[in-house]
């Protein structure tokens, strides 16, 4: 039987990743929380496909808008961190994604991945699963759909300021609106 997570405390994580100046370091969940902030975690299935790349490259380009909501985001997959660098050094016209401005973390080891349950055991690859953690570390939104369906920035955007006001957010809530509470 499938497990909740919303409402639930984050599963913990120390993952290497390429971050955003192309290096190999480790991203902890406990780092984000430590410095009080929300954390959008998104999980795809894999570097080199088709509709990956729309999605981190999309997510990438409204990272400042992120910013300024105190969050911080997280690509997961379960390729390596070298095939991570290999793809981030290319450019979107040769198939790659380019510089990001948020780190890709690798699961290659599937533990992170079977935690927030979005592995695909058969095939080792995650399906697109995407979680917002408030600074508290309790997961506030879970989204996991089939991965041949890319996901919406502007969705994601929305649901993290609904979350952040604090208050109850009716259907097509906007930012700026107001809450019913």
């Amino acid at each position: 039987m499938a497990e909740r997570l919303v409402g639930m405390p984050a599963p913990r994580f120390e993952l290497d990743a390429v971050m955003p100046d192309r290096t190999f370091g480790k991203i902890k969940l406990e780092d984000q929380l430590a410095d009080g902030k929300w954390t959008v975690l998104f999980f795809y299935p894999m570097d080199f496909t088709f509709v990956c790349p729309t999605e981190i490259v999309a997510l990438s380009a409204r990272a400042e808008e992120f910013e300024r909501l105190e969050t911080q985001i997280i690509g997961v997959s379960t390729d390596s961190i070298h095939s991570h660098l290999i793809w981030t050094n290319m450019r979107l016209e040769e198939g790659g994604i380019g510089q990001l401005k948020f780190p890709l973390a690798s699961d290659m080891n599937h533990q992170t991945t079977s935690d927030y349950g979005v592995l695909i055991e058969e095939e080792g690859v995650a399906l697109r699963g995407l979680f917002i953690i408030n600074p508290e570390g309790e997961i506030q939104y879970e989204v996991v759909h089939h991965n041949n369906v890319g996901r919406e920035v502007d969705e994601v955007l929305r649901v993290l300021q609904a979350l952040q006001t604090g208050g109850l957010c009716p259907i097509d809530w906007q930012p700026g609106e107001q809450t019913l509470s």
